[in-house]
């Protein structure tokens, strides 16, 4: 058998994994043997330690040398068997559940030697050991040190360390897949060694140590190549080139009154080469709250209209999708034709508007994800633009580039700034362009935090705000109060300040219907409310020029990052923007950092960085939530240099060599099956 066809054979192939046991392995997404190793052991149990009974703890394991002294076995079925062994020191009762005599008096028999291993219990004065894990007369058998693997019910440690002895035992040698000069920063190790080293348990915890790096380094470089081979297939696909006015920018820049700052430029000037080029475009434009890439976006869109292609720009709701295509009515010449499509648009004028498409007349469209229906056809779509999409995965943003055919180019736009290591994770398979500075009239958020019994101070600072003309975010984590939780709701917000505020409060939270949600945002848009309750709902996307206070209720039970968008949605127009962080007096220390962190720096990067650190890249894009796992044993945040080393790696691969030397390393990372969609 090849010897990765060995690692990846199902869990069935191993002695002693029957059907039952198999089911139990597939909970922990254990499916072949290769998911089996990488399974790190979190602790262990040294049974090389024998103890006397008169020195035994209750509660722990331990491994007692003792003869076997008498059977206590009830007539009345189903209760428990005894059998009372002894040593020097004392005795101990060895009680068994669900066993058979025969059994019981095969590997206990009358007075002879037995080495014991087990959980220790007092019961009736007496010592005991209920169900031992292992018993022997061979104490060779039983004196070892024993992993423990994170386990679900119905597989015990004995059996699992069978299980894994067994498949170690049988662990061939692999054809190097690494470099010399990589191999070389991980003491030549080869990957058996490294996995062998993995389940020793001298080596519990040592994840700094050559064997633990290498494997890590393996796991990147398997998902970085992944990423390199979709960035060149998408590059071998051959379109068009669109041509471009240089003059674009310059009657842009006139329109709006402002000059682009130097991130803004350099980041068109990327796009529009790439536009340009005999190449697809899949890129991905990242950018902190207000850095200006929505008029990035809608410069490169007009640049592709006058070279006769339509443009899509896709955002995820649809007062977002209204307020672009407000923005590009304002900016772009009358002759240009652009619409939106929306679920409040008539049946009538939809079936006009992708008339519209169809043949050509119209130039460009917003709408949601909508926008590609089956039913909506493009006569030459040339461009996708999709905002706030940072949570799209692989297959679907190869998909969405698939959509739009040969000729269409694709900019996503995310405002999640995050760190480099996890954009390389994430965003491996496109092009990046990242937009860090802010524009010139755009001021800092000026953030105070507050503890709740303060709440006549904020109430009194918001009365300001709302003579001034201001509007208000006030943000709740729950919808309506809890028993169990004891956070600040949005029912009972709401219904405290429309007291203070009479008529001059709305609220929004998840159980409110999207079309009616849709409407009390574009009320509050209109100004017909100072004041917005809502839960975190509104993190993302719109912007409110005339909201310029944002006060979050238990701001340290957020993430930084999450904080940051949130306070992203104040201060978008050129008054000076407010962030109130409020919370209870008993901050954990990890709380007080955030917030710390929050008042005096308005840098997303910085902040989604200390985030990451602080908990885990798994949480900062919501990936614990969703259940999914990026990686087995590699982390963003901790190995931060295998990450920069594996990215240098593919640029040396990818100039001197061909991916197939690596297609086993891919193969076992099961990376292999989004190569395989590729082909």
């Amino acid at each position: 058998m090849n010897n990765i066809n060995f690692l990846l054979s199902s869990i069935n192939k191993i002695k002693g994994v029957g059907k039952k046991t198999s089911e139990i392995l597939k909970k922990k997404k254990i499916n072949n043997i290769f998911d089996l190793l990488y399974r790190l052991p979190h602790s262990y149990t040294d049974r090389r330690i024998k103890m006397k009974i008169e020195n035994l703890q209750v509660g722990k394991t331990s491994t007692i040398k003792v003869y076997v002294k008498k059977y206590q076995f009830p007539r009345i079925r189903n209760l428990p068997k005894k059998v009372i062994c002894e040593d020097e020191t004392g005795s101990i009762d060895c009680v068994f559940f669900n066993s058979y005599e025969g059994y019981i008096r095969k590997i206990l028999p009358l007075n002879e030697e037995v080495t014991i291993s087990g959980k220790i219990n007092y019961y009736k004065k007496r010592y005991q050991i209920t169900n031992p894990l292992y018993v022997s007369q061979e104490s060779s058998l039983i004196d070892k040190i024993h992993n423990k693997y994170s386990l679900t019910d119905g597989i015990t440690e004995k059996t699992y360390n069978k299980i894994i002895n067994q498949v170690l035992n049988k662990l061939p040698n692999i054809d190097e897949w690494l470099n010399s000069n990589i191999l070389s920063k991980f003491d030549n190790l080869s990957w058996k060694d490294s996995i062998l080293k993995l389940h020793d348990p001298k080596n519990i915890g040592k994840f700094k140590e050559s064997f633990y790096q290498r494997l890590v380094f393996d796991e990147i470089l398997a998902t970085l190549l992944v990423f390199s081979e979709i960035r060149k297939s998408i590059k071998k696909i051959k379109k068009e080139n669109k041509k471009f006015n240089p003059n674009v920018l310059v009657k842009f820049e006139k329109i709006l009154n402002f000059e682009l700052t130097n991130d803004q430029k350099k980041v068109l000037n990327d796009i529009n080469s790439d536009l340009a080029s005999q190449n697809k475009m899949f890129r991905i434009l990242q950018g902190d709250v207000g850095s200006g890439k929505t008029i990035v976006a809608l410069i490169s869109a007009l640049n592709v209209i006058k070279s006769g292609y339509q443009v899509a720009f896709m955002a995820p709701t649809e007062i977002l999708a209204n307020q672009h295509y407000s923005l590009a009515k304002k900016i772009f010449p009358k002759e240009i034709c652009i619409d939106l499509i929306t679920s409040n648009i008539l049946a009538k004028n939809k079936k006009e508007i992708q008339a519209n498409l169809a043949n050509g007349k119209l130039n460009m469209i917003f709408g949601t994800h909508s926008l590609f229906q089956k039913k909506i056809n493009f006569y030459k779509l040339g461009y996708i633009v999709i905002d706030e999409q940072h949570k799209f995965g692989v297959k679907q943003r190869k998909a969405l580039s698939d959509k739009g055919g040969v000729n269409c180019d694709v900019l996503l736009m995310s405002a999640t700034p995050i760190p480099r290591t996890l954009t390389m994770t994430i965003y491996g398979d496109m092009d990046l362009s990242v937009i860090k500075e802010k524009p010139k009239l755009r001021k800092e958020i000026i953030t105070y935090s507050k503890i709740e019994n303060k709440i006549d101070e904020v109430v009194k600072f918001v009365k300001k705000e709302v003579k001034r003309g201001n509007q208000i975010f006030w943000v709740c984590p729950l919808i309506k109060e809890s028993a169990k939780i004891d956070h600040a709701s949005a029912i009972e917000k709401y219904e405290f300040l429309k007291k203070i505020f009479p008529n001059q409060v709305t609220m929004l939270h998840g159980n409110v219907e999207s079309k009616e949600r849709e409407e009390i945002l574009k009320d509050f848009l209109k100004n017909k409310y100072k004041i917005l309750v809502s839960t975190t709902i509104i993190e993302v996307g719109i912007d409110f020029p005339n909201a310029n206070v944002i006060i979050i209720e238990n701001a340290n039970k957020f993430g930084l990052s999450q904080l940051h968008q949130l306070r992203g949605r104040v201060g978008r127009g050129e008054k000076q923007g407010y962030c109130i962080l409020m919370f209870k007096s008993n901050l954990s220390e990890n709380a007080k950092k955030r917030i710390n962190i929050l008042k005096k720096i308005n840098d997303g990067f910085f902040i989604s960085e200390e985030d990451m650190k602080l908990r885990g890249f798994g949480d900062l894009l919501g990936y614990k939530q969703s259940g999914e796992k990026i990686f087995r044993l590699a982390d963003p945040v901790h190995n931060q240099d295998l990450f920069i080393l594996a990215e240098e790696e593919i640029k040396r691969i990818e100039r001197e060599e061909k991916t197939f030397k690596y297609y086993n390393l891919i193969k076992l990372y099961d990376r292999a099956e989004i190569i395989n969609d590729l082909a």
